[in-house]
């Protein structure tokens, strides 16, 4: 089977720390990750690979409790997930804005539910 492979433009991602009780980040991650990616208004390009996501430069694997969805009355489809990144947790918060959001949201849950094995 060949390798999955989805990249897209996201309109806003959020990344936290989470679980809460995991590891504290130090300032320098938490300020790099709202610099570049929470704070940063422009559109970031999400890569996803198989068992990993890369959010510009960051990589997060370990990916588990991945969520797809459409929200009412809006066009676009949104991913949420646990992962790990640098060995730290994370929760990870992905919008994407686009003309084909039924088909990204389509494409994005054909990825999860292969590598959940659902």
């Amino acid at each position: 089977m060949p390798a999955v492979e989805l990249t897209y433009l996201a309109d806003k991602i959020h990344i936290h720390r989470w679980p809460q009780d995991s590891p504290a980040w130090n300032d320098s991650v938490s300020k790099s990750l709202d610099e570049r990616i929470n704070q940063n208004k422009g559109q970031k390009q999400v890569s996803i690979r198989e068992k990993t996501v890369r959010i510009e430069n960051f990589e997060f694997h370990t990916l588990q409790k991945i969520g797809v969805s459409v929200p009412f009355f809006k066009h676009e489809c949104t991913i949420i997930f646990e992962a790990k990144f640098d060995g730290l947790s994370a929760h990870v918060h992905i919008t994407i804005k686009s003309k084909d959001y039924v088909s990204i949201f389509n494409r994005l849950v054909s990825w999860r539910d292969g590598i959940l094995h659902v």
